[in-house]
């Protein structure tokens, strides 16, 4: 399967995922031992089983969203290693709060050629914050 079908396919995923639902992201992840992942919602998880692990509580905190915007910032391609930066744009209800709100993650994605398709191998996910001089970081 060509990068781009495997990149759309991961974007509708992120809206899956954002309504609570891992399933159709952690397809497109490699389920070899070196995947990584690096998110909010806990420590670094190595390996497919923890990796698979931690989407699933990720996922398990969102409720009624979507990941409507995903903005490339850079993309960097040898091979079979594709990694790419991107601003992903998500409206979701997060945890028990009562509403839906909206928040920004900067995210770096590597992606390996396995099988004759496209594998998410590495992803770190962080929330977007600006430095204001005058007082502390806060979300944009």
């Amino acid at each position: 399967m060509d990068f781009q079908t495997v990149l759309e396919q991961q974007h509708n995923a992120l809206d899956e995922f954002a309504r609570g639902r891992p399933e159709p992201f952690k397809a497109l992840c490699s389920t070899r031992d070196d995947i990584t992942l690096a998110n909010p919602f806990g420590p670094v998880a190595r390996g497919w089983k923890k990796v698979s692990e931690a989407l699933d509580f990720a996922s398990s905190r969102f409720r009624d969203g979507t990941c409507g915007d995903v903005e490339e910032i850079a993309r960097y391609e040898s091979g079979d290693l594709i990694t790419m930066l991107e601003i992903e744009r998500w409206t979701t209800r997060l945890a028990d709060r009562e509403k839906v709100e909206p928040f920004e993650l900067r995210v770096t994605t590597t992606y390996r050629r396995e099988d004759g398709t496209w594998k998410v191998v590495a992803r770190h996910a962080d929330p977007l914050r600006t430095f204001n001089p005058a007082g502390p970081l806060r979300t944009t």
